[in-house]
């Protein structure tokens, strides 16, 4: 029962999540179509993101994520995302309208992926952090369809977002209809609009959230300028897009497979260890990467799917972490907030890469993004050493 409403809480995140990068996926088309300078481009994605922290801080506040019914708010935040998607190649044709649209696909997006990381700690104790990263795992690969969806209509752009709706309001049917809490739920809190800022005075949750916030600083870089790099280099080389759409697809999609071996790892051994090693790993692939530019497709394929297997590994371990740490019955609250606080922060990294690219190239543009990595492993080992980390993966840290 357990692990058949785990596994449909993870395929509704799946689906619901692929409208993400429906946009980032077809930038080189979008540039070429609405003549897209540097900033613009970058804007595709940062758009997602403050919409998304725009989301979340008002859930926070409301602490909607712990007072509304999860069923019915995860599905209708999807759909509406999904809708938001599908506008674009309906009734757009120019980069401003198309900006307003991803914020608010951001925006609602904020009601999808804390809700269901939420709702997997409402069926999970000792084994969360594999549920989480089951949970992360599947958003990987939604996050990753778009890529995939590329691949299938190269020079189609409105095609892959019109996929990607699909796939969302079919995560908001899963969602609608088959997604329930489980037996750790709680009953909902009163409502506390002060509490988002009473974490300031739980410094173990803070160092969580530390870690989390060196770990983004990386990832949403990667993942949204990865693919641009992979499409240059195979282009240097002599290789054509389509091998560069499948390549991108796969590079974001091992971070599945990572997310579940860390989750599984950090139950056993503790989050701070798995994260730390984790980040330290991706932290590596982010200084090397850039050195293959144009290197052999197969060499720079290798090292693309080696770097999101480990960039979002820990990813979930961060969120169990919070949910150890705070207050149980405002866990969806703290999500989202951890989640907010995170995303608002990856528009920065988003903005540098194309800026350092346009200006050094891109055999030292990703280099800045270990800056991350060093600081949420700093975080991670701190709280490892405080009394409060004994709440932590039942103790082991």
């Amino acid at each position: 029962m357990k692990w058949r409403a785990l596994l449909v809480i993870a395929f509704a995140e799946l689906l619901a999540m692929g409208v993400w990068f429906s946009a980032s996926a077809v930038v080189p088309l979008l540039t070429q179509e609405w003549q897209l300078d540097e900033a613009g481009r970058a804007w595709l994605t940062i758009s997602v993101q403050l919409g998304f922290v725009a989301g979340g801080l008002v859930s926070a506040m409301l602490n909607l994520a712990d007072r509304l019914p999860a069923r019915a708010f995860f599905a209708i935040s999807a759909l509406l995302a999904g809708a938001s998607t599908a506008l674009i190649p309906a009734a757009v044709a120019s980069l401003g309208p198309a900006l307003a649209l991803r914020f608010a696909t951001g925006f609602f997006l904020a009601g999808v992926y804390p809700m269901g990381m939420k709702v997997m700690a409402t069926w999970t104790k000792e084994d969360r952090g594999l549920a989480l990263g089951l949970l992360v795992g599947a958003t990987t690969l939604g996050s990753a369809a778009p890529h995939l969806l590329r691949a299938g209509a190269i020079a189609d752009w409105r095609a892959v977002l019109y996929g990607s709706a699909l796939l969302a309001l079919a995560g908001a049917l899963a969602g609608g209809f088959f997604v329930r809490e489980g037996p750790y739920r709680m009953d909902a809190p009163r409502f506390e609009w002060r509490y988002a800022a009473r974490l300031r005075r739980q410094p173990a949750l803070l160092l969580a959230f530390g870690g989390y916030l060196g770990h983004m600083w990386e990832l949403y870089a990667m993942w949204s300028w990865m693919p641009v790099f992979v499409a240059a280099s195979f282009a240097a080389a002599g290789a054509g897009p389509r091998k560069a759409a499948v390549v991108a697809f796969l590079g974001i999609a091992a971070g599945a497979p990572g997310s579940l071996l860390a989750g599984r790892l950090a139950d056993r051994f503790g989050r701070t260890l798995v994260t730390s090693g984790s980040m330290l790993a991706s932290g590596a692939c982010s200084l090397a990467i850039g050195l293959l530019y144009g290197a052999s497709p197969v060499a720079v394929a290798a090292m693309c799917i080696l770097w999101g297997f480990t960039v979002v590994a820990d990813s979930a371990q961060f969120s169990a972490a919070g949910t150890e740490l705070c207050e149980r019955e405002y866990s969806g609250t703290v999500l989202t907030l951890q989640t907010a606080a995170g995303f608002m922060l990856t528009a920065a990294t988003i903005r540098l890469i194309p800026f350092l690219e346009a200006r050094i190239g891109w055999r030292w543009a990703f280099a800045p993004l270990a800056l991350g990595p060093v600081c949420g492993i700093a975080a991670m080992l701190w709280l490892r050493g405080r009394p409060e980390a004994v709440r932590v993966a039942g103790g082991r840290r």
